[in-house]
């Protein structure tokens, strides 16, 4: 049987897994990652349905969306440290069975009271699938892998928001808004019951299991101050946060706006919607790949990336919905969600640069935080409430603005990233790994 050779940072304590077993908890841990999105985003689909059957207004269906963000904000770092302790197979399987049993609650809602509840446990159970989720898979494949994985797997998020939304659709056109939760629960139960059947925490490594327990309680007596230490990286994660603000809200209301002014029925909207989406995942890994291939030699130059990036698509979508509804529409939309997200793995390269690399880890947490706390969160519903106010129409207008505040933000990034970068490598020595791997990991 062909074995990986798994290489930790210390390659000499290498371990072996199966090639074939390796690839199995990838396709297993990729499809309940598909599965964590479906269960997110099948609610964008069905929105038009909700606000008549209850009578919601838009900032009432903002905050169903808004509030797993807000969670998964919130709780990602305590659970993905509880997942390190009490094992990254167990937690999985854990987290996986409490979002699809939430998102089956979904589909059991009476009122908008129950769907704010179980919308709320879906969020808890989806806070720290990314993070250990990628450790899982990055754990079982060699090291020179590890960049390819990890963009594969996190493509995930977008596979799935583009499945939630468009089969989503396509069932409440069929057979009702509820059986597009239930079958997005009765998918992810199934993976969920078959995860820790297959996957074993004593197949994967517990060698390195080991190893990454006494890393962890090493890197915790060492300082954190670089999280904060640097008027760059605070920028960076604000400025993130902010950029997410635009390309979150547009994904979550998207299929509502089709709805009104395009006349859309619900699994038309959903369709045309998850084309937007796969725009805005497109885009990040051209603008990633990009951001690559024109600063290999200058790193500083990603700052000016992403205040380009942030600048085009306020310009582009600013355009877009500044036009009455049709093709020439569409097409401005695509192209702004293009570029909306490419700040993502700019970003990510500031804060690998700007902080210790003995806690990364916990950099990329903070980062997360700032995406979901700034952006993911609050994007949807401040819109939602606007858009009760003005219409979700005048409200998409407003949105694309938020990207020249993250654009200032950037810029203030940029005036003070050579000193904070010079500073930093004063006092340690450079990252062994390579700023691609770890743009990945965001």
């Amino acid at each position: 049987m062909a074995f990986h050779p798994i290489a930790a940072d210390d390659d000499h304590c290498a371990v072996g897994v199966a090639r074939k077993y390796a690839w199995i908890v990838f396709a297993l841990t990729f499809g309940l990652l598909i599965s964590d999105y479906m269960s997110r985003q099948v609610l964008n689909a069905v929105f038009p349905m909700l606000k008549g059957e209850w009578a919601l207004s838009d900032g009432q269906l903002g905050l169903l969306s808004g509030i797993v963000a807000l969670m998964v904000g919130l709780l990602t770092f305590p659970l993905s440290l509880m997942a390190d302790r009490f094992g990254r197979v167990k937690s999985l399987a854990l987290m996986a069975l409490l979002w699809s049993l939430a998102t089956l609650g979904c589909a059991l809602a009476q009122d908008y009271q129950q769907m704010f509840i179980a919308r709320f446990m879906v969020g808890v159970g989806e806070a720290a699938y990314g993070s250990v989720g990628i450790a899982v898979v990055i754990s079982v494949f060699p090291k020179h892998m590890r960049a390819t994985l990890a963009s594969a797997f996190m493509a995930g998020g977008m596979f799935g928001s583009v499945l939630g939304m468009a089969l989503g659709g396509a069932l409440a056109a069929k057979l009702g808004w509820r059986w597009s939760f239930a079958g997005m629960a009765l998918f992810g139960l199934l993976l969920a019951v078959l995860y820790p059947i297959i996957v074993k925490e004593a197949r994967i490594a517990p060698q390195r299991a080991v190893r990454a327990a006494n890393k962890a309680t090493a890197a915790v007596k060492r300082p954190l101050s670089t999280l904060f230490s640097s008027h760059s990286v605070v920028a960076t994660y604000i400025g993130s946060g902010l950029q997410l603000f635009v390309g979150g809200t547009v994904i979550v209301w998207m299929p509502s706006y089709l709805n009104r002014y395009y006349d859309m029925v619900t699994d038309k909207a959903g369709g045309v919607a998850a084309i937007i989406v796969l725009c805005s995942g497109a885009g990040m890994i051209l603008c990633g790949m990009l951001s690559d291939r024109l600063c290999r030699h200058s790193p500083e130059r990603k700052v000016a990336l992403a205040i380009a990036y942030c600048l085009g698509s306020c310009l582009l979508l600013s355009a877009a919905f500044a036009l009455p509804a049709g093709p020439l529409q569409l097409a401005l939309i695509c192209l702004g969600m293009l570029i909306a997200a490419g700040t993502t793995g700019p970003a990510g390269a500031m804060v690998a640069n700007l902080t210790h690399y003995s806690v990364h880890g916990t950099a990329f947490a903070t980062l997360t935080l700032a995406n979901n706390m700034l952006g993911l969160a609050p994007g949807p519903f401040i819109t939602g409430k606007v858009s009760d106010l003005i219409g979700l129409h005048a409200a998409f207008q407003l949105v694309p603005l938020i990207s020249i505040a993250a654009a200032a933000v950037f810029f203030y990034a940029k005036c003070h990233y050579h000193k904070d970068i010079a500073r930093l490598r004063g006092q340690s020595e450079p990252d062994s790994v390579s700023e691609a791997a770890l743009e990945v990991k965001l």
